[in-house]
């Protein structure tokens, strides 16, 4: 039976181009007559039965926003046997028949159509090549250690700069080589603390005015190891310096409200032609889709040309 009812929700941590993508979602839905609801504060609201009827107006003036304009929420409710079925049990009492959100492998397993979209800054999903995001945290490092770097070479010191990534180094990565750093350290590489002292006393001796660490939270090393070491073995002026979550924020760039927008239409063109258990991601440019389960299982390709590159350029 074709679908007639659908649901967006947004889940986990925020990241600019959510509401474009909520915004291609609706406006592709009611292209196609659908009723479209919205899910607020995410699988809590989908345990609570915060239900929305959306329409064109509802989202205007969104595309350019960051955040997430249907607010997002951890649900430990939500990971219980008790708030699984209740969120069921609301799917089924608003008659819906799809939902385009991230993940919800578990929904996807007990029945419900679900198109999966990449929305997380990390860029960790290894089947798709970006995640809904990650280019404008990317953007938004770039700019912060652009203004570090007028500083750190004004005192002609080290600086030490923290950005986010536990498990997936590719902001650190990705932002280091644009932005010119001399050392970059993420989780998919081991490194010796010794290299990196050497290193740094390398570019004083050759003239180098100052020394950019950028550093992956989840590196081998954390930012204070590092300062601590430098301290211990060179004697020379360091400072750390800890984006956090101003990475998540901001307008989305062009790239990521493009993107989010083509996720969010094929999602929802992929429900209404009947595919059931999907992720929604880009590949070589182009839009596809596969099964999700597969999908979250994939491991994520080694980063080693980008990390020689930037062992070379620095």
């Amino acid at each position: 039976m074709a679908i007639q009812r659908i649901a967006v929700l947004t889940s986990g941590g925020d990241s600019p181009g959510m509401n474009a993508a909520i915004r291609a979602v609706v406006r592709t839905g009611l292209a196609r007559g659908l009723e479209v609801y919205g899910v607020r504060h995410g699988y809590q609201g989908l345990v609570d039965g915060e239900f929305v009827p959306m329409d064109s107006v509802s989202v205007s003036d969104m595309i350019q926003r960051g955040g997430t304009g249907l607010f997002t929420a951890r649900s430990k409710d939500f990971m219980t046997e008790e708030g699984f079925r209740r969120a069921l049990m609301m799917l089924e009492s608003f008659k819906i028949d799809g939902l385009i959100l991230r993940g919800a492998l578990d929904l996807a397993q007990n029945g419900i159509a679900v198109a999966g979209l990449p929305g997380t800054i990390d860029n960790d999903l290894a089947y798709t090549d970006y995640t809904i995001g990650f280019d404008t945290a990317v953007n938004t490092a770039v700019s912060a250690i652009g203004n570090l770097r007028d500083t750190s070479s004004a005192h002609g010191m080290v600086t030490i700069v923290e950005l986010m990534g536990r498990h997936c180094g590719d902001i650190a990565l990705f932002a280091g080589i644009a932005s010119g750093g001399d050392i970059i350290v993420v989780p998919e590489k081991e490194y010796d603390m010794d290299d990196i002292c050497r290193q740094v006393v390398e570019g004083r001796n050759a003239g180098k005015l100052h020394c950019l660490i950028i550093v992956a939270e989840g590196a081998p090393f954390s930012c204070t190891e590092i300062k601590e070491a430098i301290q211990e073995r060179t004697g020379m002026e360091r400072r750390i310096t800890v984006l956090g979550h101003v990475q998540r924020g901001g307008s989305p760039s062009a790239f990521d409200r493009l993107l989010a927008s083509r996720l969010g239409a094929y999602g929802v063109d992929a429900l209404a032609e009947g595919k059931k258990a999907i992720a929604v991601g880009i590949r070589n440019n182009e839009i596809f889709d596969m099964d999700l389960a597969e999908a979250l299982e994939m491991k994520r390709p080694e980063r080693t040309e980008l990390i020689r590159l930037g062992e070379i350029l620095r």
